[in-house]
């Protein structure tokens, strides 16, 4: 007998252990689990009885306790583990309930009496074997033969219920027996299971392997030992023969440049001999179509058929970094011409000058002349294709020698890095000259025929400039003053020219802030009558108090004004100033004083410049006979046509036009007798070699002219007695100069207004 329990004990431990130890290696069997705890809890059963049967009270109770606790408990365990079998899970509240219903039951029998106790126990262990085979008899052969086992293992419980000791030794041997069928069967499903699992899970990779957009690979040595068909597409191998053409061959050889092969080597012996848990990296490949890829990497070891191997997964980057280049390019390229940009050149030159040690080089910038001409002429594709033509003739003719690279609209820059100093600077001279001599020829282009000349500016590094921004600055500087040379010129960089520039560029911000800042103020010069000296009026001229320099002439910030567009508003500024002056000079003195203003010949082209000067004098109540303006003659000459429709527009309105600077220009009869003015202004030029006879005709015959088409003469310039003489006999009426007054502030001109005998107030 104690054999037979014995062994029964022995072989629910094996088979329990064996359960566990299959839902340890697969969690996704937890039937193993709950059936393994079954058989090892069952296994308490044989010593239980032993103990219930020979050792004396209470231990024999205990014995009998301990019998129906693991009968129960193990009894439980089944039917959790037939239900994870059958694929009917129970929840965690049913079994625990369940497990405590059994243990509570069979308590209650085991009170009762031991024997109905044991046939209750044979009675649930064959119902719950029954309710199990009804759920398991849709699955494997496996899992019916365990049913049945089970069953039977209930049926044979009653034997000792129905002969007690005496048929013991026949139900353990019989249970040892069903037992070990019933844990081969278990131990089958869980096997089949496993299969079934692994080839799902197999199947599941491949087909994902297989419909992956990236690459996978396994790698064995030198041999690939699989390619999905990402990876051949990836590197250009058709997917019928592209696996035996890929793992018949020595890949890294056939796919890695030379000198990468021996780092990919190492890595992949590093992986599989497990010292890199997982390696990441990106890399160039030959693809078998002659393609050069740039692929991302990933590896990790791996059980390939029993033996290690390094399976890789593959990314292809190939589009993505060559747009990322193409942008690249075209960040840094000229569209037209294919030229490096003016990006290019600016990078390249901080490179050169953050150089160690310094590396001399030569910047020389070209610039077409008459460009903006071309185009007007001929249209902007012909433009385009002179561009084009140029870019190609300075590679063809300068590309072993210096860098092309276009630099803006119509430049162009040459890059020549030198040994020295001066080799810098022959370079450059030999640049220049070969451009001089290629410009010679003219420039083939369809339909068309062109000779092309541009104005070249040069800077050394580290001569002009210590870095790269001042270095074009100098070479810019450089080739504007080229530009006053004609026909294709070369001027090296020089202080003075950046110094220039710089003082052209800081004057435009500073008349800006000048009107903002009402640094502008008028200043006055009498007028007065040549025979009895009284005050005719007064010229007014504008001054610039700017920060830092002092008070500035029209002559430094009238040019700036008109260049930068701001002569408009400036104009605008100067006649309300003047007319706020008459104003304010009635209510002084009760009585009008007319002023002239000097007009720049682009408030003269303004269309709508007559309506401003009514509206002004309209706000300030100033009758339009005060005022008077002064053009030059070379806008009159220049603009004649627009100078003659807004004089006659300013006429209509009552305002005098005085032709300033007579004498220094281009004045014709034609002119005067074409435009409705006023009076004319003899320039000082003319009248400073007065009283010399020439000087008194040419002054006399102007005088003559003009009385002759009824126009008043004015006489600038008059610093001496002698000029006021001559002036007068040679028939001026108005005289205007030092001898009368220097330009005066407007206190200062009240006041000599007040010194002036026959200026009645």
């Amino acid at each position: 007998m104690i054999q037979a329990l014995g062994l029964n004990a022995a072989v629910n431990v094996v088979v329990g252990l064996a359960l566990w130890g299959i839902w340890r290696a697969e969690r996704g069997q937890p039937f193993a689990r709950w059936l393994g705890l079954s058989f090892l809890v069952q296994a308490i059963s044989p010593p239980a009885f032993l103990l219930w049967q020979t050792a004396p009270a209470p231990l024999s109770g205990l014995g009998f306790g301990l019998l129906v606790l693991a009968a129960a408990t193990s009894l439980g365990l089944w039917l959790v583990g037939a239900a994870e079998l059958a694929g009917r899970p129970l929840r965690r509240r049913q079994i625990v309930w369940g497990l405590f219903g059994l243990i509570v039951s069979g308590g209650f029998a085991l009170a009762y009496e031991p024997r109905f106790a044991q046939a209750y126990g044979a009675t649930l262990t064959t119902l719950a074997a029954i309710l199990a085979l009804s759920w398991l008899r849709r699955l494997g052969v496996h899992e019916r033969i365990a049913g049945v086992a089970m069953l039977l293992l209930g049926l044979n419980q009653f034997v000792t219920v129905a002969y007690g000791s005496a048929g013991l030794v026949l139900q353990a041997g019989v249970a040892t027996v069903l037992r070990v069928v019933l844990g081969l069967a278990l131990l089958h499903a869980a096997a089949s299971r496993g299969r079934s699992e692994a080839g799902r899970l197999r199947d599941q990779f491949l087909q994902l392997v297989e419909r992956s957009h990236q690459g996978v690979a396994v790698m064995q040595g030198e041999t690939m030992k699989y390619a999905n068909p990402a990876l051949l597409r990836i590197y250009g191998l058709p997917a019928d023969n592209g696996t035996r053409r890929a793992t018949g061959r020595q890949w890294r050889d056939a796919t890695i440049a030379e000198n990468d092969r021996a780092s990919a080597r190492e890595r992949h012996r590093r992986i599989v001999g497990g010292e890199l848990t997982q390696d990441h990296w990106v890399g160039e490949r030959r693809g078998f179509d002659g393609r050069t890829l740039h692929l991302r990497f990933s590896a990790w070891k791996v059980d390939w058929d029993g033996a290690p191997a390094e399976q890789i997964v593959v990314t292809d980057e190939t589009a993505h970094v060559d747009a990322t280049l193409t942008l690249l390019h075209q960040a840094t390229h000229d569209e037209l011409t294919g030229l490096p940009n003016r990006s290019a050149l600016q990078q390249r030159l901080r490179g050169l000058c953050a150089a160690e040690p310094a590396q001399p080089f030569a910047l020389l910038l070209l610039d077409i002349d008459r460009f903006k001409l071309f185009n007007e002429a001929h249209g902007p594709s012909v433009g385009d294709q002179g561009l084009r033509a140029l870019a190609a003739g300075l590679v063809e003719r300068l590309g072993s020698q210096a860098q092309v690279m276009r630099f803006g609209e119509d430049e162009f820059a040459l890059l020549a890095p030198a040994d020295s100093a001066e080799r810098a600077e022959r370079a450059a001279r030999e640049l220049a000259q070969g451009v001089r001599q290629m410009l010679q020829q003219p420039f083939e282009l369809p339909q068309h025929r062109f000779f092309l000349d541009v104005s070249i500016g040069i800077a050394l590094y580290p001569g002009t400039a210590a870095n790269a921004d001042a270095l074009l600055r100098s070479a810019n500087a450089a080739m504007h003053e080229a530009k006053r040379t004609p026909g294709t010129s070369v001027q090296f960089a020089e202080e003075r020219f950046e110094r220039g520039s710089g003082a052209t560029l800081a004057a435009e911000q500073a008349l800006r802030a000048g009107m903002k800042g009402d640094e502008f103020m008028l200043v006055y010069q009498p007028k007065v009558d040549a025979r009895s000296g009284a005050l005719v009026g007064f010229e007014a001229l504008a001054r610039w108090d700017r920060p830092g320099l002092g008070r500035v002439g029209p002559n430094e910030f009238i040019p700036t004004a008109e260049r930068t567009g701001l002569i408009g508003p400036l104009g605008n500024l100067i006649l309300t100033l003047a007319c706020h002056q008459i104003a304010d000079w009635r209510e002084t003195f009760g009585r009008m004083v007319p002023v002239a203003v000097n007009v720049s010949p682009l408030q003269l082209l303004d269309p709508g410049f007559p309506d401003l000067v009514v509206r002004t004098l309209r706000h300030f109540n100033i009758p339009p006979q005060q005022l008077t303006l002064e053009i030059t003659e070379s806008a009159a000459v220049t603009h004649m046509e627009q100078a003659r429709e807004q004089i006659a527009q300013l006429r209509v309105h009552g305002v005098e036009v005085a032709l300033d600077d007579f004498g220094t220009g281009f004045s014709s009869l034609n002119m005067l007798r074409g435009l409705p003015l006023s009076a004319v202004k003899i320039d000082r030029t003319l009248i400073d070699p007065m009283p010399a006879p020439d000087a008194t005709a040419v002054v006399k015959a102007i005088c003559d002219l003009a009385a002759a088409l009824g126009l008043e003469v004015v006489a600038e310039g008059v610093e001496t007695l002698a000029h006021a003489n001559a002036a007068l006999e040679a028939g001026c009426q108005v005289l205007q100069g030092f001898l009368y007054a220097r330009p005066l502030e407007p206190a200062e001109a009240v006041r000599w207004m007040r010194g002036r005998p026959e200026f009645k107030v």
